[in-house]
């Protein structure tokens, strides 16, 4: 049960009506947007939320997904239900679009039935008839138009109709020209039509020189439009073909249709289940939209939202360049009804909405915006009392309206009943309001239904605090600035903050003073101490975070003290053993080269130029070792395992750049490489040693961390080659190509990769497709490498 009847307006659940259909391709999906319901069913629930997730993952995981863009197919398959009606020719081309999307989606579930089992179920009982397609396409091209070769009869005349058209043109060019030849027609006429007949514009001085019939003339009356008497006889044979057509174009229809009438039933399945996948899918985009997860069902009936936010908010925030800051909340069964209090635009009332709206999401089958680890539990009914209800036509003031509602409420709130009511006794004598609320909380807690209230009402907060199943909460307030902070605090009451408040806009203090003495001693004191409270939480906060950030940073660098420690005691043999053979192999060759070089100067008499030559080759010889000493140390660098985390060193995979992660999403992971900052894939990553890399940055007196650019982008060329390379190697050889070509603002590239088989084109073009920086990809031209070279142009 859903009270009142606006309910989803007042939870702002009509705007996600209105998103859900924007991500449809489809009426049909977007009627079924209409069709949403809460339910109070468990098994239904979950299967609507794993079909959303299965989607989501589809798209994740980059499948080549079928189209959507179905025609609307509902009103011709009505419209065949009486015998001897038949479809146009774009009609039925409609209904072959149809039938190709729905036979590739089953195509796509027969290979992928095990990885998307509940939407795959969907389309278990979908019967296409496979000769159906092929008797329409046979008949329809991809342009809807009907086919020369539709019929035997339909080529035929067809074939004629063209030939009496090509000779009929003939005669008519001849006869044009002897007319203009003869002054009889305007020098700069041409042929052509009136009454769906060919004729040649005679100047009306001559219309009687001219064999034929008149068909029309000008305003002027100057020019008379003749069709000359040779061409007559042409043109109504032209005539009785033309009629011969529509006749058989008819018939050939009224046949394609009474097959699609045999299949009307399977084919009206069909487009539901297309209906049905539209709707799934826009599910699955608002639900990546919003960075959506499906919550939990608790089994100890408690309710935990993470992290939660209003979808509706959020946008509204974003265009206004602002930040929404997400709720946390949690109601359980020995602490079932939460009281909000605090100043007026501090935020309760969207603690309110966004937690009903997150409810009635979930119990629509939608995924929810808060962080995994949030649970839930499913109500039967829910309540709502937001807002001004006062009614004209019953005679109804906002209080009285609000007590029609709670005593609804009172006669119908029970175990399964989730009730959300903003300002609970407001909107008369604050005395007896308040009052009167206490009563009925009295009866809601009886109820052992579970809802959040928001009040003003110090009687309110006291009971909160002192009767079991309820709970007092507070919106966050910044005591110094006057300024909300929109954080929900549960377990202690808030403040108004009326006075301070009073005092910030400039109202004269002794007023306030005023104020004070008539509001009372208790009240005042009341609110002095929750000020006080709200004071000492944010300095204890405050010296927490603090507190926090010298622990972290101790606790970084004991572990970066243990890998320093941990990596010497591994690597020390090891790298002594490496150094002496090193060392070895490095003097061995050196020499042979020394004795090179002094045999060489020897023989050519120690001439200028051969010595300048030497010095050369043993200043290339240096920077090769030295080289050669980076490579290596390089190489030396430790990948460690463990979750990957803001502050530590890491490499992109195939690569040598090293870099700090600073921020983290899902997916993706934003690095600093010395200056530069890129976003990567985190699959891509791989963590290193911090110790490893401190220790080569210290023998080698210069950091590792950070990409040469300028070195990079004068040594970056637009081609690569990858032939005779495996598909792994390939693939990552690609990924550092394209990452390049985006970094330093490339156009385009080329890809060479020969083509043979097609296998490897086939699975380098599989990753261009996940780069959505690029714009298109395609063969090369036939006449530079065609299919053996796949061009990539940028956006």
């Amino acid at each position: 049960m859903l009270y009142p009847h606006d309910i989803e307006q007042k939870l702002g659940f009509d705007k996600i009506r209105d998103l859900l259909k924007n991500h449809c391709s489809g009426e049909l999906g977007k009627r079924n947007v209409d069709k949403i319901k809460f339910s109070p069913n468990k098994n239904l629930i979950l299967k609507l939320c794993n079909q959303t997730e299965e989607y989501v993952k589809m798209v994740e995981a980059a499948e080549k997904i079928p189209s959507l863009n179905y025609p609307e197919i509902d009103a011709l398959l009505y419209k065949i239900k009486v015998e001897g009606v038949f479809l146009e020719t774009e009609e039925i081309a409609n209904i072959l679009k149809s039938l190709k999307i729905l036979h590739s989606w089953s195509v796509f579930f027969k290979s992928k039935a095990e990885e998307y089992k509940e939407i795959s179920a969907l389309g278990e009982n979908i019967q296409i008839d496979q000769l159906l397609i092929k008797k329409i396409d046979n008949c329809i091209d991809a342009k809807g138009q009907l086919r020369e070769n539709a019929s035997p009869e339909l080529r035929s005349i067809r074939s004629e109709i063209n030939k009496n058209e090509r000779q009929a043109r003939k005669t008519l060019d001849r006869v044009m020209r002897d007319t203009q030849k003869s002054n009889m027609s305007p020098e700069d006429s041409s042929l052509t039509i009136r009454n769906g007949r060919l004729v040649i514009p005679v100047k009306s001085e001559y219309k009687r020189s001219v064999r034929g019939f008149i068909h029309d003339a000008s305003a002027s009356g100057n020019i008379i439009f003749i069709e000359p008497a040779e061409v007559l006889e042409i043109n109504n044979d032209l005539k009785e073909l033309s009629y011969s057509e529509k006749r058989e174009i008819i018939r050939i229809l009224t046949e394609l249709t009474d097959e699609i009438r045999i299949h009307k039933d399977s084919i009206s399945h069909g487009n539901r289940f297309l209906g049905i996948i539209d709707l799934i899918k826009s599910k699955a985009l608002l639900s990546i939209d919003f960075d959506a997860s499906v919550p939990s069902l608790s089994i100890e009936g408690d309710i935990e939202w993470i992290g939660a936010i209003n979808p509706i908010l959020k946008m509204a925030l974003v265009k206004q360049g602002k930040e929404i800051v997400p709720l946390n909340l949690k109601l359980d069964r020995q602490k079932r009804i939460l009281l909000i209090s605090g100043p007026n635009a501090g935020g309760k009332s969207v603690c309110l909405q966004t937690a009903g709206l997150l409810q009635y999401m979930y119990q629509c089958g939608l995924p929810v915006p808060a962080i995994e680890g949030s649970s839930t539990i499913i109500f039967k009914d829910v309540f709502i009392d937001i807002g001004d209800e006062q009614s004209i036509e019953d005679d109804l003031s906002t209080y009285s309206s609000h007590l029609k509602s709670m005593d609804y409420l009172l006669k119908n709130a029970n175990r399964g009943t989730l009730f959300l009511i903003d300002e609970f006794g407001s909107g008369t004598d604050p005395q007896f309001g308040g009052a009167i609320a206490e009563a009925m909380l009295e009866q809601l807690a009886k109820s052992k239904s579970m809802g959040i209230i928001t009040t003003h009402y110090n009687n309110l907060k006291k009971m909160a605090d002192a009767h079991t199943g309820l709970s007092n909460g507070r919106m966050r307030f910044d005591v110094g600035k006057l300024e909300p902070l929109y954080q929900l605090e549960i377990g202690k009451p808030g403040s108004s903050f009326a006075l301070e408040i009073a005092g910030k806009i400039g109202l004269p203090k002794s007023l306030i003073q005023s104020a004070k003495k008539k509001a009372g001693t208790d009240a005042v004191e009341l609110d002095r101490l929750l000020t006080e409270l709200e004071e000492e939480k944010k300095f204890f906060e405050e010296q927490g975070k603090k507190f926090e950030r010298q622990n972290e940073l101790l606790e970084k660098t004991i572990k970066n003290y243990k890998d320093l420690q941990s990596d010497l005691n591994e690597n020390k043999k090891e790298i002594l053993n490496e150094a002496k053979i090193d060392a070895k192999n490095l003097l061995k060759e050196t020499n042979q080269r020394v004795e090179n070089l002094i045999r060489k100067i020897k023989e050519n008499k120690a001439e200028k130029e051969s010595t300048k030559e030497s010095r050369e080759e043993v200043r290339k010889f240096e920077k090769e070792i030295k080289l050669e000493k980076v490579k290596k140390k390089m190489q030396e660098i430790k990948v460690i395992g463990g979750a990957i985390r803001i502050g530590d060193l890491v490499r992109v995979k195939g690569q040598q750049s090293i870099g700090e992660v600073l921020k983290m999403s899902k997916k993706d992971v934003e690095v600093s490489f010395g200056d530069l900052k890129s976003k990567i894939k985190l699959v891509r990553l791989e963590k290193v040693s911090r110790g490893t890399v401190k220790k080569i940055e210290k023998e080698q007196s210069s950091p590792i961390r950070g990409i040469n650019i300028n070195e990079r982008k004068a040594n970056f060329h637009p081609d690569l080659d990858v032939r005779g390379k495996r598909a792994e190697e390939a693939l990552m050889i690609l990924v550092g190509f394209l990452d390049n070509a985006i970094l330093f603002g490339a156009i385009s590239v080329r890809i060479i990769h020969g083509k043979g088989d097609g296998i490897l084109r086939e699975v380098l073009r599989q990753e261009l497709k996940s780069f959505k920086e690029i714009h298109t990809f395609n063969d090369e031209h036939a006449d530079r490498g065609g299919a053996g070279i796949t061009v990539v142009k940028f956006h």
